[in-house]
């Protein structure tokens, strides 16, 4: 039995998913998504290329949180002054940049070396039902 590997990124057909997120919850919602965008659901799936997939997120501002996470989960960033880190709450994310904390769920389930930001840029997050990639013909997906 040999080994087969994966087509040059040149002859790669890539396709396009349409997900609606309204009342999926955030953690399960992202980690099929990183699947989809990594390429682990393919038959020719290497973990050294990137051939994943497009995916579009339609009402990524709606989905679904359990327990108290709006106000418990917290997100850090730091300016790179001492003494200057700064916290945000879920609820106060969502308010500010809505499509932000699906992005970073995503993004952090995503392996951590030079394939992420091209795997993160094939992901396609919009706040209502209607989008412009209706050229690419997107196939929906129920998760």
């Amino acid at each position: 039995m040999k080994t087969i590997a994966p087509k040059q990124l040149e002859q790669l057909e890539r396709k396009w998913y349409v997900v609606d997120a309204k009342w999926l919850t955030l953690g399960r919602l992202a980690s099929k998504i990183a699947v989809i965008l990594r390429g682990k659901d393919k038959v020719n799936f290497a973990p050294y290329v990137d051939n994943g997939d497009y995916v579009i997120v339609l009402n990524c501002d709606k989905f679904a949180v359990t327990w108290k996470k709006l106000s418990d989960k917290i997100y850090y960033t730091h300016t790179g002054y001492l003494g200057w880190l700064k916290q945000s709450s879920l609820s106060s994310l969502l308010v500010k940049k809505p499509t932000k904390a699906l992005e970073l769920a995503v993004s952090w389930m995503l392996p951590k070396n030079k394939l992420r930001q091209s795997m993160i840029s094939r992901l396609k997050l919009v706040n209502w039902v209607d989008h412009k990639f209706g050229a690419q013909m997107p196939e929906e997906i129920k998760l």
